[in-house]
């Protein structure tokens, strides 16, 4: 796998600084060799960036740029807690993708794309991963999107 870093650089990604919790709840625990990441909401800049279902309030390309959002939060909380080594970064293991949804808005798979498609772009083979995109009727802080991750990490 190429080095992280600077695959980031190539891709012209700079991670954010990882989002603080909103409750009660840590932002990643390790257990053995995996890291599971809380679920991370569109924020930027400590702005919510999304909020509301789709496709009424948030239309398919937005949900998807949302979800894109919701993965970078989820490797800069990665990040911080691998002390900011993703070279450590075995493989991606899985990602959770929340939608808030319209009722007739079956279309999820491809808004959870835009952090899958990140996560392939920024570790290659060991970011494909085993998936749940799933609609909801309401999501925290009325975010349109949430994403967890559970990735595979070396050394402790």
């Amino acid at each position: 796998m190429p080095n992280i870093n600077d695959r980031l650089n190539e891709l012209g990604i700079t991670l954010p600084v990882a989002p603080k919790p909103v409750a009660a709840y840590v932002p990643a625990v390790q257990t053995g060799s995996l890291v599971f990441v809380s679920g991370q909401v569109p924020i930027s800049d400590g702005v919510l960036s999304s909020a509301g279902p789709v496709p009424s309030a948030v239309d398919l390309d937005a949900a998807i740029a949302a979800a894109r959002l919701c993965g970078l939060n989820a490797l800069a909380v990665l990040s911080a807690h691998l002390d900011g080594d993703l070279n450590r970064v075995r493989r991606i293991v899985r990602l959770g993708v929340f939608v808030a949804s319209d009722a007739t808005f079956h279309d999820q798979p491809k808004v959870a794309n835009g952090a899958s498609e990140l996560m392939q772009d920024v570790f290659g083979d060991a970011g494909l991963h085993v998936r749940a995109a799933v609609g909801s009727v309401s999501l925290p802080l009325g975010a349109t999107v949430e994403v967890e991750l559970v990735a595979e990490v070396a050394g402790s």
